[in-house]
């Protein structure tokens, strides 16, 4: 027995060499430093996305969305160069390894171009901001309030309350209109007049909407005056800025307004019209065949024609 415990010993004497010894304590200490490396870089990456994000808290001209994404990059990017440290304490070549990844790379990004697009589109929407969390924009083919910026997409919420998820590609690819972006805004307005009103009173009228109303802004000043003389109207300008935050509904009011001012003065306000004429006999024998709900819409019962007057004797000859 004393033997064999003796040769076990002998064994394992045989197997413990120095250089045994030196690797299992070099992959220990490998071990160490890695735990200490991957400790250090968690910890400052951390630290660096918190002290980045915190800074659009401190000030108000700064973006929270931009800085949490500046955040988000510092973090991942003191992560890799950590990761890449810990593989070169193990001995393990990173150039082979960069080259691998590049390669995978090519080939994730290939099959996520679309994805892609959208991401590096989110990148340029939240550097250069064309729009915030709150502005009314229309971009493509939709419009609404945007609620949600990631990278990847924008979320908007429409005036009778349905969401819409906009891919970035879409927006940054399309002319951006922000309905919000100035606090200000023109209310451009053409409002036409029958030709035998009175021109004068009815730029009274919206003179009295100008001076009156506390919502139009003096400065810029509005503008009031004839624009065209239309086919079957006088058109007139009405130029007034106001508030961005009341536009809509000076607007609604304003139409309101001048309608009811309007019927009050004798003004008119006139409506399309069109007028039928006959060229010849069969035309109007043709007519005269229809049902009788057909002759009383089109005059003929009452002897006139629709917007011509009173059938003549040279109308009946033709």
């Amino acid at each position: 027995m004393d033997e064999l415990n003796l040769q076990n010993l002998t064994d394992v004497s045989q197997w413990i060499t120095p250089e045994r010894v030196d690797a299992v304590v070099l992959a220990t200490l490998n071990v160490l430093t890695a735990l200490v490396i991957l400790i250090v870089a968690l910890f400052i990456s951390g630290w660096a996305k918190g002290r980045i994000s915190r800074l659009a808290a401190r000030h108000r001209r700064l973006d929270d969305t931009l800085f949490g994404f500046l955040g988000n990059i510092a973090k991942y990017l003191i992560l890799a160069i950590g990761f890449i440290f810990i593989l070169n304490r193990f001995g393990i070549q990173t150039t082979s390894l960069a080259a691998l990844i590049g390669a995978a790379g090519l080939a994730i990004g290939l099959a996520l171009q679309g994805t892609l697009s959208s991401l590096a589109s989110g990148v340029m929407i939240i550097m250069f901001r064309p729009f915030r969390v709150g502005d009314y924009i229309a971009a493509g083919s939709e419009s609404g309030t945007v609620t949600e910026i990631s990278l990847f997409y924008v979320i908007l919420k429409t005036y009778d309350g349905i969401q819409i998820v906009v891919p970035n590609s879409d927006i940054w690819s399309s002319s951006i209109t922000n309905y919000s972006a100035n606090t200000t805004r023109m209310m451009d307005l053409t409002i036409g007049i029958s030709y035998d009103s009175d021109i004068k009173l009815a730029k009274e009228i919206l003179q009295k909407i100008v001076d009156e109303d506390p919502r139009v802004l003096k400065d810029p000043a509005p503008t009031i005056g004839v624009k065209e003389l239309g086919d079957s109207s006088i058109n007139l300008l009405f130029r007034a800025w106001c508030n961005t935050d009341v536009y809509w509904k000076f607007r609604w009011e304003l139409f309101e307004f001048v309608k009811k001012e309007f019927d009050a003065n004798g003004i008119g306000i006139p409506f399309p019209t069109r007028e039928i004429v006959f060229d010849n006999k069969l035309e109007m024998v043709k007519l005269k065949d229809q049902n009788p709900q057909k002759r009383l819409s089109s005059g003929l019962d009452n002897g006139t024609e629709t917007g011509v007057g009173p059938v003549t004797q040279e109308d009946k000859l033709k």
